[in-house]
């Protein structure tokens, strides 16, 4: 498995165009698009930020696994995100490596293919892998 580089960190926020306020106003981050996946039931503001971005992400059903999270923690840094060159290969190598995944497969994401690997197999952080389209 190749790490390409830092692809995004997502941040969970209560109200996109609050948060917006901050990022885009008092930080003066460029805005380049807002989109909806609804099988994640999210929306998610994307800031570039060098070669990477900031995601924040506003859950649209509170029941929603973004919306638990938020509701649970409250906002903040939700998760980091890698981009890999082979999707399923990192999948395999991860697992033959007894690493806990959350997705064994991968799924539709706002970039590409995406898979979760679970906090406890990165000491508490959640991290995405994504391959990107």
């Amino acid at each position: 498995m190749t790490i390409k580089r830092l692809d995004h960190i997502a941040i969970v926020v209560q109200n996109l165009e609050a948060a917006l306020g901050f990022y885009r106003d008092a930080l003066g981050m460029a805005l380049t698009h807002v989109e909806t996946i609804p099988e994640q039931d999210v929306k998610i503001g994307f800031l570039p930020c060098g070669d990477s971005e900031l995601e924040l992400l506003e859950p649209i059903n509170p029941d929603s696994g973004i919306g638990r999270y938020l509701a649970k923690r409250g906002e903040g840094l939700h998760h980091i995100c890698l981009e890999v060159d082979d999707i399923e290969q990192a999948l395999a190598d991860l697992k033959s490596k007894d690493a806990a995944l959350i997705d064994e497969t991968p799924r539709r994401g706002a970039h590409g293919r995406v898979a979760f690997l679970h906090p406890k197999a990165a000491h508490g952080v959640l991290i995405e892998l994504v391959e990107r389209r």
